[in-house]
């Protein structure tokens, strides 16, 4: 039996500490409280994962390990804090016989991106972005076919282009759309992402640190930043666009499902895992038997037996996401579908939003005014 852990913390700190049977008070306290509490919490196993079974046979058990920070105490507290509260995790994930430990959300990004989680563990440390990137570019290509978008002819735009999952993302999609834009907060460092990309491609990327404009005539929208709020509003769109929300927070405002259906969003990552009798042990806001893509990396490498650190840092290569897509497919991992804002997309609702968006183009065209209304 293969054995691995997992890190996760609180996204929102009320809803998702409240999905705890032993902290279900916690929805009904100001989140300044359940943050000062959680603060001062240790790390704690969240569950026990069984029933993890590859397409191969082989089989593993796990943990989800949690330590008790949200996305803003990630940004804002002190590094050396933040490296003994996830060796703290890392060393419970060795007492309990785990071999490979992952990062989720905000343990991924915080500091060097587990290079010294790595060097304080006897364990193996990856961040799962490697399969992230793979699910998101797989989910967005599907996307942007089913909304009838021409891959030679679109824009495509990454927000958080500078991050080891935005150029990435950005690399492959400089080979396929006609014209590529990097978003980011530091003009310097999006310099820098826009020199790494193949050279024959960089004549069509352009780069910027403005979100409006910079979203305005993109068609395919990958976007991962690791801001604690909102960054994509409704107003920032163009009609019949396809965004893939790989932020956790959520980068794409919620008024995007209100005010715009004309707008593909979905979730990157939501990943089937293998296993008849597969159990998470608590619930994380997924259908059952899916989880997020940088779980599903962890999970895969234990299956493999394959104990090393293998994604780390703030880079990921094209080799490391082709490889884990070859992983995925031998041990019986897949897309699961997609999710927006706790939803199923079905076909039917791509559709919908397909014909949206036709409808809503010959009305701009017929009269800009009435379209800007709708």
């Amino acid at each position: 039996m293969e054995k691995f852990a997992f890190i996760i913390h609180p996204i929102d700190a009320k809803r998702d500490m409240a999905r705890h049977p032993k902290y279900r008070l916690a929805k009904y306290l100001p989140e300044s409280v359940v943050e000062w509490i959680i603060k001062h919490k240790e790390p704690m196993i969240a569950s026990h994962i069984t029933g993890v079974k590859s397409a191969t046979g082989a089989e593993a058990e796990g943990w989800f390990i949690g330590c008790p920070l949200t996305p803003r105490q990630f940004m804002t507290m002190p590094t050396d804090f933040l490296y003994e509260r996830l060796i703290q995790c890392g060393h419970m994930a060795q007492d309990l016989g785990a071999k490979i430990i992952g990062l989720g959300a905000f343990s991924a990004v915080a500091g060097d991106g587990g290079i010294t989680l790595a060097k304080n563990l006897d364990i193996a440390v990856t961040t799962g972005n490697s399969y992230t990137v793979a699910t998101a570019l797989e989910a967005t290509l599907d996307g942007a076919a089913r909304m009838g978008i021409e891959l030679a002819d679109a824009t495509a735009a990454v927000v958080g282009a500078t991050g080891s999952i935005g150029k990435t993302c950005a690399q492959v999609l400089s080979s396929k759309a006609s014209r590529v834009i990097l978003i980011g907060r530091d003009m310097e460092k999006l310099e820098a992402a826009r020199s790494e990309m193949p050279v024959e491609h960089r004549d069509k990327i352009a780069i910027t640190t403005d979100i409006p404009s910079g979203l305005h005539d993109a068609d395919i929208i990958i976007t991962v930043t690791s801001a604690v709020d909102v960054v994509v509003l409704p107003e920032h769109l163009k009609i019949g666009a396809v965004v893939c929300d790989v932020a956790r927070p959520r980068d794409v405002s919620v008024r995007v499902a209100k005010e715009r259906n004309d707008v593909l969003v979905i979730e990157g990552g939501v990943v089937a895992v293998p296993g008849p009798d597969l159990d998470f042990g608590m619930s994380f806001g997924f259908p059952p038997k899916t989880a997020y893509a940088c779980m599903s990396e962890t999970m895969m490498l234990a299956l493999e037996g394959r104990y090393e650190s293998f994604t780390l840092g703030k880079t990921v290569s094209l080799a490391q996401v082709e490889e884990t897509t070859a992983l995925a497919t031998k041990h019986g991992f897949h897309l699961a579908g997609y999710r927006s804002f706790e939803r199923a997309v079905t076909d039917e609702h791509i559709v919908q939003i397909r014909e949206n968006a036709i409808s809503k183009r010959r009305l701009q065209s017929a009269s800009p005014r009435a379209a800007a209304v709708i």
